[in-house]
């Protein structure tokens, strides 16, 4: 079957004769990602773990068998075509939304036409949400009663992960299908299928360029390559409104062509990959390269990410990761974030880089980190013991009357700068939350307190828990 094109929420009127115009004018004036969309599985290109032969998806779609579902993988991977498709598989009415542009009012729409279209006719609908992740938690509620009685089956496509994106009931009832960033010769396939349907022909090396840059999105792949041809038209036209006769060869692009068009490729990413890529980040710092450290920073920035958002994780890790190792570090990266407000971007790059470099070479040592977190685990799981009588504040008339100061001896007063003496409450006395390690500055410290408590070696914390992840 054929059916009609998707419509906006409850506009369920057949095409007329201007629907037909727009959409032969379309087929000409359309984005060439657009013209080049499949019409059949066969045309996919990729996805072969879901729509190859035998794959499970194709097979669900093929015997019209799909449940409610989330499309979920990186843009331009076929997640909407895909999609689309399925009206092509389906006895069901087939109804799209896009998350961009409708409310909750469209959604009930929907759900009631389904409702009538299951009574009076018998059928079921599937109801595509583009950019699912858009929706927020009331019009996702307003989903819910329709996915659990059936009356649609639901497919989402989101560029995000779900388990951040969409509420845990409507993911519950939905099967994640996970769609992954296309390889090399997937989009070198689908750049030469638009050459050929355009008549252009490409230098080899501008291939390979174009299939590097676009990262496998094949929707880059397309509108870089359609950029190009636009540049390799125009030169064409100019070398034969100069030469006065027509050339009879195919339009080729150029390596120039394609560095051209790549002015147009924006960098972004998601949700997920905001918190992938500061993880990577964090990890190269905290394994000490630079390297790395200031490719994965150049990546948040350029993707636009809020600089002060870099500059604050920093601050974190240079306490959590290089710690008393390298006491100046803390005051490094306070510096470039201060200087990140002063400055701003681009110069303030200079400034995190610095501090990038800084904390990927530091000595490392976590030690101040385990010791505050082996400290709060006792203060929320263990009894809370009384301040010492010694410790409690002095300051007050009456203090005294009550014990409260008694027996402290001041520090200052004995000639070696401490005295032996015990701080911490009953029950607690002898636990260790810092103990000192031999990376950097953070050795000179270990013997130094080592040697005030007697102590023979190193060791370790009592209740300090594994490093954390970030």
């Amino acid at each position: 079957m054929t059916p009609s094109p998707p419509s906006r929420a409850g506009n369920n009127r057949p095409p007329d004769l201007f629907d037909v115009a727009a959409a032969d004018e379309l087929k000409v004036r359309a984005p060439l990602a657009a013209r080049l969309r499949p019409t059949r599985l066969d045309e996919v290109v990729g996805q072969r773990h879901l729509l190859g032969p035998g794959a499970p998806l194709r097979a669900l779609v093929e015997d019209d068998r799909l449940s409610s579902a989330v499309f979920f993988g990186p843009p331009g991977t076929g997640k909407t075509t895909v999609a689309r498709l399925l009206a092509e598989h389906t006895a069901r009415r087939f109804r799209a939304l896009s998350a961009v542009d409708a409310g909750v009012k469209d959604v009930r729409n929907e759900l009631d036409d389904a409702r009538r279209a299951l009574g009076a006719e018998g059928r079921g609908t599937i109801l595509f949400l583009d950019e699912v992740h858009r929706f927020n938690k009331a019009q996702q509620d307003a989903l819910l009663s329709g996915v659990e009685e059936g009356v649609v089956v639901l497919v989402g496509a989101t560029t995000e992960n779900p388990f951040f994106a969409l509420n845990a009931p409507l993911l519950s009832r939905s099967t994640l299908w996970r769609f992954e960033a296309l390889m090399p010769a997937d989009l070198r396939e689908l750049a030469d299928r638009a050459l050929r349907v355009e008549g252009f022909e490409a230098d080899p090396d501008a291939l390979s360029r174009l299939v590097d840059l676009a990262e496998g999105d094949a929707r880059a792949v397309l509108t870089t390559l359609e950029v190009a041809m636009a540049l390799a038209r125009g030169r064409a036209r100019t070398k034969a409104m100069g030469t006065g006769a027509e050339s009879g060869t195919l339009p080729t692009i150029t390596m120039e062509d394609i560095e051209g068009a790549r002015e147009t490729r924006a960098f972004r990413h998601g949700r997920e990959e905001h918190y992938d890529l500061i993880s990577a980040l964090i990890k190269s710092l905290r394994g000490s390269d630079p390297d790395a450290g200031l490719y994965w920073m150049a990546r948040l920035i350029e993707a636009g990410e809020d600089p002060r958002f870099v500059a604050r994780r920093l601050v974190i890790l240079a306490s959590e990761d290089v710690g008393m190792a390298d006491p100046h570090a803390l005051g490094i990266a306070t510096a470039a974030a201060q200087a990140v407000e002063f400055v701003g971007l681009p110069e303030a790059g200079l400034n995190l880089a610095q501090a990038v470099v800084h904390l990927a070479l530091a000595p490392k040592s976590n030690r101040a980190a385990l010791g505050w977190w082996a400290a709060q685990a006792d203060v929320r799981d263990r009894p809370l013991g009384a301040v010492p009588p010694e410790l409690r504040d002095a300051h007050y008339r009456g203090a005294g009357a009550l014990g409260h100061g008694l027996g402290y001896e001041y520090p200052h007063d004995d000639p070696r700068g401490f005295v032996e003496a015990v701080y911490l409450p009953e029950g607690l006395v002898g636990r260790r939350y810092y103990e000192p390690s031999e990376h950097g500055a953070e050795k000179v410290l270990a013997e130094r307190w080592r040697a005030r408590r007697g102590d023979q070696g190193p060791a370790e914390p009592g209740q300090a828990t594994s490093a954390k992840e970030k």
